[in-house]
């Protein structure tokens, strides 16, 4: 979960780490087909980590909480970590479980599909978010996603709102929601197919988000960000929307876009920037990042974004 913190570009990032293994090829293959593809990489990957990073390649400073196994990805995980200036001083290991794994395989469009087997992941607990207590309650920022217990989200959450922090969650992977854990974010940023899990409406247009993210925000959301790929990002905040062109590039990979996204939508809040400042700066690194194979290796650091003026 990245946090802000007041005089400070601090994200805190609590979630996951994980090994992804990724073939590229024509393709995706259809139930019970086999594909032959091409390149194989193995990169380090994680919802929460590609996130930790990218806030940390944009100019945040970073606490990652997160649990990895005690095996060779996890020892190797705090190593890249410390290597991106990220704090790493609540990096639980996990004697039980490995550390998590996903198999993706990437289309010659850039589109890609993922399985994901949590490993360590899942055994992150709100008992670790309590040893971070100090860390999560003096955040401005707490970002979160879906690859980590939904207990541990709805205490982290409550811990972060409780002392006047904007709490983020991006809904990844799409499942449901108490509104409990709606009622302490500040905001969410729910992808096209999140946002019809959530609302219930099929999101196909500019349209369709919004009527998608009315539904979300009359469950307590303040703010509502609706990715919707090629077509940019929609901002529903007090009654009133927003729409954020994407920028056009050659897509190559689409692996870590959401991530980077998020991850640099928090450090341009941190920095003061508008709602509508802040999607168009995440935006512009999301883009970049999809001009690139992988997911860690794809996201841009701060002074590649002028690529896009």
């Amino acid at each position: 979960m990245p946090v802000q913190r007041e005089g400070h570009h601090a994200t805190q990032t609590g979630e996951d780490r994980m090994a992804d293994m990724v073939i590229k090829a024509d393709r995706l293959p259809l139930p019970g087909e086999t594909v032959i593809g091409g390149r194989f990489f193995m990169n380090p990957g994680g919802k929460g980590a590609n996130q930790a990073i990218a806030a940390a390649r944009l100019g945040g400073k970073v606490t990652l909480i997160c649990k990895t196994g005690n095996d060779i990805f996890g020892k190797q995980s705090v190593e890249l970590f410390k290597s991106e200036g990220i704090n790493t001083s609540y990096l639980f290991s996990d004697a039980k479980n490995p550390s998590g794994v996903a198999l993706i395989t990437v289309d010659a469009n850039g589109e890609n599909c993922i399985v994901v087997a949590s490993g360590a992941n899942a055994s992150l607990s709100p008992a670790d978010i309590e040893i971070a207590r100090a860390e999560v309650e003096q955040s401005n920022i707490v970002l979160m996603q879906l690859e980590i217990p939904i207990e541990t989200v709805e205490f982290a959450a409550a811990m972060a709102s409780k002392k006047g922090g904007r709490v983020i969650l991006n809904p990844a992977p799409a499942r449901t929601l108490s509104e409990k854990l709606l009622k302490s974010l500040y905001m969410i940023t729910p992808n096209k197919g999140e946002a019809e899990m959530l609302s219930g409406i099929k999101v196909t247009d500019w349209e369709s988000a919004k009527r998608a993210a009315d539904v979300i925000r009359a469950k307590g959301v303040n703010i509502v960000v609706v990715t919707l790929g090629s077509l940019g990002a929609l901002i529903a905040e007090n009654n009133k929307y927003y729409q954020v062109e994407a920028y056009k590039v050659d897509a190559v990979d689409t692996t870590a876009a959401g991530d980077t996204f998020s991850g640099a939508l928090c450090v341009a809040l941190s920095e003061g920037k508008s709602i509508v400042d802040s999607v168009k700066f995440a935006a512009k690194a999301s883009a970049l990042t999809v001009t690139k194979m992988g997911a860690q290796s794809s996201i841009p650091h701060r002074t590649e974004l002028s690529v896009l003026d």
